[in-house]
């Protein structure tokens, strides 16, 4: 299997933005703050946020068409929808940010003009960057996560896209697999999110390692995100959690899944690491690429200054299935 290395972290944010002038000085700041920029209409964005799950942000403007505050209550309707999405308004002038009442004040991560622009990067930076992840991780998760994929698929080309920090707690697809993750500088969960009509695909084309005739068993489809968790979590353990004892009483807060809203918490509001990873079949054209999100959240402990990767032995790497024993 063939694969595409990410190498910057970055995080997706919506652009509602009329103005022309104004969305190019927008999109220009989010080149230069590690922001990837989409642009959406006011009348699509509900919808958008119906069906995106991997979002850091929307950018809103006060004044919409002839209506002065119609962005202010765009926005008081997406925060009531999605409270863990910083929102980001551009105001008109800044006498018209100070009027505002606190109330709706407070749906809002930061107000802004264009000529203010710039004073967005602390607010961008404590909204959605909260976490500073180590290259080092990010990267090795990365080769973690590609060499489970080449393990379980057989001639399909993997693309991992840039990884990227999203304030989402939506879940994508039906298929949802969920393992702790536990070091002594981090505690959180990782997660895998599929649909399961792309993996029944990849089974009954033969392009996993069960048989074709087991792609209408869900239980097996269950099994093979099951056991490419268990690689990506078994190799991210030997390469990552340090040795030294644990301690025995660890506290822990609840998850909570609303499968009616596709919707989950790990009890913080700490934002997640995420790598949307793609398979691709080179020999078929016409087959749909299968999408699959891998997630970590660190919502227990996160110290990244005591992060370290452990030495791997022979026998850690067999343990983890990075070589193969004769």
């Amino acid at each position: 299997m063939s694969s595409d290395t990410p190498n910057t972290l970055t995080s997706k944010v919506l652009v509602l933005e009329p103005s022309p002038a104004h969305r190019e000085a927008i999109g220009a700041f989010c080149q230069l703050n590690q922001l990837q920029a989409h642009k959406v209409l006011a009348e699509n964005i509900l919808s958008v946020l119906a069906s995106n799950i991997d979002l850091g942000a929307i950018f809103l403007p006060e004044k919409m068409g002839e209506d002065a505050h119609a962005g202010r209550t765009l926005g008081q309707r997406i925060h009531a929808l999605r409270p863990e999405l910083p929102l980001f308004l551009r105001t008109e002038s800044q006498a018209s940010a100070d009027e505002m009442p606190a109330g709706e004040r407070a749906c809002f991560a930061a107000l802004y003009t264009l000529e203010t622009l710039h004073t967005l990067v602390p607010a961008v930076q404590q909204s959605i960057f909260t976490l500073a992840y180590p290259g080092a991780l990010v990267r090795g998760i990365a080769e973690i996560a590609r060499n489970a994929f080449a393990s379980q698929f057989k001639g399909m080309r993997l693309e991992i896209d840039p990884p990227y920090i999203v304030r989402d707690r939506l879940i994508f697809g039906e298929v949802f697999s969920l393992i702790p993750i536990e070091s002594d500088w981090c505690r959180g969960f990782m997660t895998l999110q599929t649909e399961e009509a792309a993996l029944e695909r990849l089974v009954r084309t033969d392009r996993t390692y069960l048989a074709a005739a087991d792609a209408d068993d869900f239980r097996g489809l269950n099994g093979l995100l099951g056991e490419l968790t268990n690689l990506i979590w078994g190799a991210f353990k030997n390469r990552y959690e340090q040795q030294q004892a644990l301690q025995a009483a660890r506290s822990q807060v609840p998850i909570v899944i609303n499968h009616l809203h596709r919707y989950i918490s790990f009890g913080s509001t700490d934002p997640q690491l995420c790598l949307r990873c793609t398979l691709h079949a080179p020999d078929d054209a016409a087959f749909a690429p299968v999408v699959v999100y891998l997630r970590f959240v660190f919502s227990l402990n996160w110290s990244p200054d005591a992060f370290r990767e452990n030495d791997l032995t022979a026998e850690s790497l067999v343990a983890c299935g990075d070589l193969e024993l004769f």
